[in-house]
């Protein structure tokens, strides 16, 4: 017989579950373009490394940090859930995270019977410090995704070194930097040497072009990561996983890395300049990542328009204090251009 908190769980809609038709896929915050590969290794007879070599030395460097204080998985989600393994007790210790923000930390926790505790982001989407410190008895970890999904704000640094004073002690504080690419000046990885109980979550899915790859990583020091290492599956990278990876941090990887992201940059300045002139957008909000939130006038009517037509986007309405959003995933500037076209005729009918 099933688990009760796995018979009512809800999973996490990812943008595959939810489906879908078209061709300009605007909704789960990938990069629009394939980057090509080809295989180094061609041998697969033997198991893979835990943590393989040169994935973790490249990482590293890319990183700014010492390659014991970097675990590969797969993916992000991977992470967190590793975290939350090592550190709560289900049925006893808790975790803390502020919507709206990522739904695989709530996900994670009921899966693994481990309390979730909320405290709503206030103004701005920025973080309600003393509720956070009247929560913290029992809560183990506290996750925090900067820049944040799906509002595409950054956390004022200020507060976050704050909310690392506060949780001394007490709990990790998991700042889950996904999208740090796209605003790398704000990575908080340098603050490691300082604050023992951070830990920072890193993805190889949005920037580098590879959410087909699912590879991810944690940034810890030792005694965390060495934790972690004790209840990590055995081989959690596949070996053409680890071949790519290496190849995408290489050099030449990263500075096609940091290539897209200019266009996306530009993409998205472009983008928030002509949703600007729309009558039907309500409300932008700033975006520091590859994806823009946006209030519109009927957003359950428009998403469904432009899902008949081709264009999927995410719906946020059920997302705490995102009533009438949509997330628009920043595109080739071919698709940015037929999301405005759509747009712009939806605005003339609704005139």
């Amino acid at each position: 017989m099933a688990r009760n908190n796995v018979r009512y769980l809800t999973p996490y809609q990812s943008a595959r579950r939810l489906g879908g038709k078209g061709d300009v896929w605007l909704n789960a915050n990938e990069f629009p373009l394939p980057v090509s590969f080809e295989l180094s290794q061609k041998t697969f007879n033997r198991y893979p490394e835990c943590q393989p070599t040169l994935v973790i030395k490249r990482y590293s460097d890319y990183a700014g940090l010492q390659p014991h204080q970097v675990l590969v998985s797969r993916g992000a989600d991977e992470g967190i859930e590793l975290v939350m393994n090592a550190f709560c007790e289900p049925g006893k210790d808790a975790i803390l995270f502020c919507p709206p923000t990522y739904g695989m930390y709530s996900v994670s926790a009921e899966t693994m019977g481990v309390e979730y505790r909320t405290v709503p982001a206030i103004k701005n989407w920025q973080l309600n410090l003393n509720a956070i410190e009247a929560q913290l008895n029992g809560v183990k970890v506290v996750y925090i995704c900067r820049p944040n999904n799906p509002t595409g704000n950054l956390i004022n640094q200020d507060d976050i070194r704050v909310l690392l004073e506060i949780t001394v002690g007490k709990a990790l504080l998991v700042v889950d930097e996904a999208y740090i690419e796209f605003c790398p000046e704000a990575t908080l990885s340098g603050w490691l040497s300082n604050y023992p109980h951070l830990v920072i979550l890193r993805t190889l899915s949005k920037a580098f072009a590879l959410a087909g790859l699912r590879c991810g990583f944690t940034l810890a020091n030792k005694p965390v990561i060495d934790l972690l290492m004790k209840v990590i599956t055995p081989y959690p990278l596949a070996i053409p996983v680890a071949d790519v990876a290496s190849q995408a941090l290489s050099a030449q990887g990263i500075t096609l890395m940091r290539n897209h992201v200019a266009e996306l940059n530009a993409n998205r300045t472009w983008l928030l300049e002509s949703l600007s002139q729309l009558r039907i957008v309500q409300h932008i909000f700033p975006s520091e990542t590859n994806y823009i939130l946006v209030r519109f006038t009927d957003s359950s009517g428009i998403f469904k328009t432009l899902w008949n037509q081709g264009i999927i986007l995410r719906d946020q309405n059920k997302n705490p204090g995102l009533t009438g959003c949509l997330r628009i995933s920043i595109g080739t500037r071919k698709e940015c251009e037929s999301l405005i076209s759509a747009l712009q005729a939806l605005s003339v009918e609704g005139a």
